[in-house]
């Protein structure tokens, strides 16, 4: 017989045992519905992950640092490191617990800033607001941040460089701001000045320098509000105002962004004298034409073998996704489960019906049907199942899922133009043809015995 007769065969057979036929597909299709599910959700959370890396990272720059902590992906070490003016402590776990890190060094920019075909070193430099406020207004707390244009902040009003940093003496004030410091909207506060205050930490130089003072008189004369740590204000422009991006890595209120030459300028007020100052964690170097692969791949292999731990943006990506492929394997397995479980139903579905049909068979091989067409009709028979199922199984987990997008797009506050389902064609046509798959080889067994029963045998079966 042609294969195509068998298959038209075997789909008339399951239409004459309609319900056994749909019950058993649905146990293969609630399989395909939660991995079609399972698929979509990857793909999702790749794509916003990609959409994350590419609005807070420069793929030209690479994060370089001095410890190996800056390349760890996994949980934190824990042994202590040997005293060293550069090593900086990170405090967590409600000050219980911290993390010992060789920071990187004037010195060590300097050097980055000499290594061949690194073309800017960005310091990062992370300004404590003591307050914000303007003219007839309350002050209301908040943080500085340098401005990156790798960044990419979404404008509510106002403009942005097209290349390179704000101008000095500007800022970008988040939307947060805008009702509470008085502004009619954002546009009304383009133009407009603020005032930032910081303020230097609280350090024992002022109390050296009161007791160094030979005068008593002066020591005497010495009051509480003396020793006040010392407060700067500036004066500072709006030219752009930010909105809150689905995309951001800040959390909580956003930071108000200031151009370089002002940041470096409250770092050095409020750090200076300190054990910290000109220390950081780890700072960004921009590799000249590092969006070719090969030339970032060279200037990393440079600073490595200069002492230096590097990791580019791709790492960071690779970090998160590592992630996610675990919670989808996780969540993939209750799936593969169900499929396993199916596979059981197809068997039991296809070995009762060699047995109803043992007559039929018996007479198919009295008239010239070979035991080959035999083990293939009961396969196709499976296969139709799987198909079945699996196409229930994929359509169910499309319809469902293009449903609620917009409600899990919603509550998850992932923003406009992100889904954290989303369906592809290919992959869904793969898993149906997987799933016709597992079905066929469910179908072997019952296939196999009805190929070799004995048509005298089964012709005398009542």
């Amino acid at each position: 017989m042609k294969i195509t007769d068998l298959i038209l065969r075997s789909g008339r057979t399951l239409r004459s045992a309609k319900v056994r036929t749909f019950l058993t597909a649905m146990a293969i299709g609630v399989g395909g519905f939660t991995l079609t599910l399972t698929l979509a959700a990857g793909n999702g959370v790749r794509d916003y992950t990609s959409k994350l890396i590419s609005s807070n990272f420069d793929p030209a720059e690479l994060i370089v640092g001095r410890d190996k902590e800056i390349i760890n992906s996994g949980s934190p070490g824990s042994t202590p490191q040997e005293f060293d003016e550069t090593v900086g402590v990170i405090k967590g776990g409600g000050g219980q617990n911290s993390i010992q890190v060789k920071r990187v060094t004037r010195s060590d920019i300097e050097d980055l800033k000499s290594t061949p075909n690194i073309e800017q070193v960005r310091e990062v430099y992370q300004i404590d607001v003591r307050f914000i406020t303007r003219d007839g207004q309350k002050k209301y707390t908040g943080s500085g941040l340098v401005y990156n244009a790798a960044q990419k902040p979404e404008i509510k009003d106002g403009d942005l460089p097209k290349t390179g940093d704000i101008s000095t003496g500007s800022i970008i004030l988040p939307e947060n701001y805008i009702e509470l410091l008085g502004f009619k909207d954002s546009s009304d506060a383009i133009g407009k000045s603020i005032s930032l205050t910081v303020q230097q930490p609280f350090s024992l130089s002022s109390i050296q320098s009161l007791l160094q003072n030979k005068n008593p008189d002066a020591i005497n004369a010495a009051t509480a509000e003396a020793l006040k740590p010392k407060e700067q204000t500036i004066k500072l422009t709006v030219s752009a105002v930010s909105k809150k991006s689905a995309t951001s890595l800040s959390f909580g209120v956003p930071p108000i962004l200031l151009s370089n030459t002002d940041a470096r300028s409250l770092y050095e007020f409020t750090s200076k004298g300190t054990s910290d100052f000109d220390k950081f964690i780890y700072v960004y170097a921009r590799v000249e034409g590092g969006k070719d692969d090969t030339k970032l791949q060279s200037a990393r292999t440079n600073l490595e073998s200069k002492g230096y731990f590097v990791q580019s943006s791709k790492d960071i990506q690779k970090t998160i996704t590592q992630f996610v492929n675990i919670l989808q394997i996780m969540v993939g397995v209750l799936g593969i489960i169900t499929l396993i479980a199916s596979v059981f139903g197809v068997i039991n579905t296809q070995y009762i019906s060699v047995l109803e049909r043992t007559r039929e068979i018996g007479l198919m091989k009295a008239l010239g049907m070979s035991r080959k067409n035999i083990n293939l009709l009961f396969i196709l028979e499976a296969m139709w199942i799987g198909f079945i199922g699996g196409l229930l199984g994929i359509l169910g987990g499309t319809l469902l899922g293009t449903a609620l997008n917009p409600w899990i797009t919603k509550k998850l506050d992932l923003g406009t133009g992100n889904t954290l389902l989303q369906f592809s064609i290919p992959q869904m046509l793969v898993l149906l043809v997987a799933l016709m798959l597992v079905a066929a080889l469910a179908g072997l067994l019952p296939a196999r015995k009805a190929s070799k029963l004995d048509p005298v045998e089964a012709l005398r079966t009542e």
